[in-house]
């Protein structure tokens, strides 16, 4: 057989009985931990998997990547190596037009997130502990709650949804998503999510994508402060007075770590923000506790798909036309945070605490607002520079 006729489409997978393959992501761990098929194992290297012998041959390999192009050349090389390798035609993208519907879960996920003990004390509550110890909504706010389209962004969004529900005191939601430029799955699976998770979002478009495309140095800088930009503009003009964004826990500590590693500084991502350019606008993280391990059970419990943000930046690198540098800093610090997990089952809580225990009398400089000051300055001054 050629490599041609070892394709197989969605909706063949769906009618094989799920003991007779075994699915393998080919993609880089960052997008399998984003989101894949149900039951399927993450192997990018399955080639040289299947060359120490390690591939698992019991049953039928599927390999996948997002679009198909990847998994099929290398079904093709394991059968030339006598495997019976079949790939999934159109990848992981065919598999999601064919199998996500946005069938109502909004039920469900709102039952889940106060009424399963699990999500209760790992989502509602950090959330609303955020919100309440840095004082991030006040009576008769209007909030803009800003989704990307991730996973994070949807959960704060239900959050909210069932904070407003209590309705303890007055305050309003908008729910904004805006489109930079996605392609048609990602605006596809925004739209089947919030719709299966009874989200009414505000859509407004721009071009941003197309406007970094081409910029050689920090495009994914420069497209976050535009993002960032527009949604402080489109929420404005809406009558909001605050957004929300759904960074959490892991995204703090990930920031800490790469400003020292890879900036030479020492900053952290602040659980709200006044806009130095938008008067009267605020910027609130109330995700500031939660953590990305308790977003992922609560998205694989309710069966919900998300995908990676669709620029031509990430798409390309998934299909191996890019090497992926300017995506790789934030992948590299995860990564080295989980080593250092193994020897040191404390490291994500230090460094997250270690912002909150900044001990001013050790710092050699230090920058506020905007203007840098050296310890000198009071050194021999009120006992300073002493031991």
């Amino acid at each position: 057989m050629t490599t041609e006729d070892h394709g197989i489409s969605a909706r063949e997978l769906n009618q094989l009985s799920a003991d007779s393959y075994t699915l393998i992501d080919v993609r880089h761990p960052a997008s399998f931990s984003y989101g894949t098929i149900q039951g399927a194992v993450n192997l990018p290297d399955v080639l040289n998997v299947a060359e120490r012998g390690e591939l698992p041959l019991d049953r039928m390999p599927i390999l996948f990547c997002m679009h198909g192009d990847i998994s099929k050349k290398l079904a093709g090389s394991l059968c030339r190596r006598g495997i019976n390798a079949w790939y999934l035609i159109d990848g992981y993208e065919g598999w999601l037009r064919e199998n996500v519907d946005g069938a109502d879960r909004s039920l469900e996920a709102q039952r889940s997130i106060t009424g399963k003990r699990r999500f209760k004390e790992k989502l509602f509550q950090p959330f609303t502990k955020a919100i309440v110890e840095f004082d991030m909504i006040r009576p008769s706010d209007r909030i803009a709650v800003c989704i990307s389209g991730g996973k994070d962004s949807m959960l704060m969004a239900k959050l909210f949804q069932e904070l407003k529900r209590h309705d303890k005191f007055p305050f309003e939601l908008v729910f904004l998503v805006m489109d930079p430029g996605y392609n048609a799955l990602n605006r596809m699976m925004i739209e089947n999510n919030a719709k299966a998770l009874g989200i009414p979002v505000t859509i407004f478009e721009t071009r941003i994508f197309d406007a970094v495309y081409k910029i050689d140095k920090s495009p994914c800088y420069l497209c976050a402060r535009m993002r960032r930009g527009h949604l402080y503009k489109q929420a404005r003009d809406l009558g909001c007075n605050k957004i929300a964004l759904g960074h959490h826990y892991d995204d703090v500590i990930e920031t800490i770590l790469m400003g020292m590693l890879w900036g030479g500084q020492i900053q952290t991502m602040m659980p709200k923000l006044r806009s130095t350019n938008f008067e009267g606008m605020e910027l609130i993280r109330p995700l500031y506790y939660v953590r990305e391990a308790d977003i992922k059970a609560w998205r694989d419990h309710l069966g919900l798909h998300f995908i990676q943000c669709a620029c031509r930046f990430t798409d390309e690198s998934s299909r191996g036309m890019s090497d992926g540098a300017n995506l790789s800093k934030r992948l590299d610090t995860k990564l080295l945070i989980r080593e250092l997990k193994k020897t040191n089952p404390h490291v994500e809580a230090n460094i997250f605490n270690s912002m909150h225990n900044v001990n001013v009398d050790t710092v050699i400089a230090y920058k506020k607002n905007g203007v840098k000051h050296s310890f000198l300055e009071a050194y021999g001054q009120d006992d300073g520079g002493k031991e």
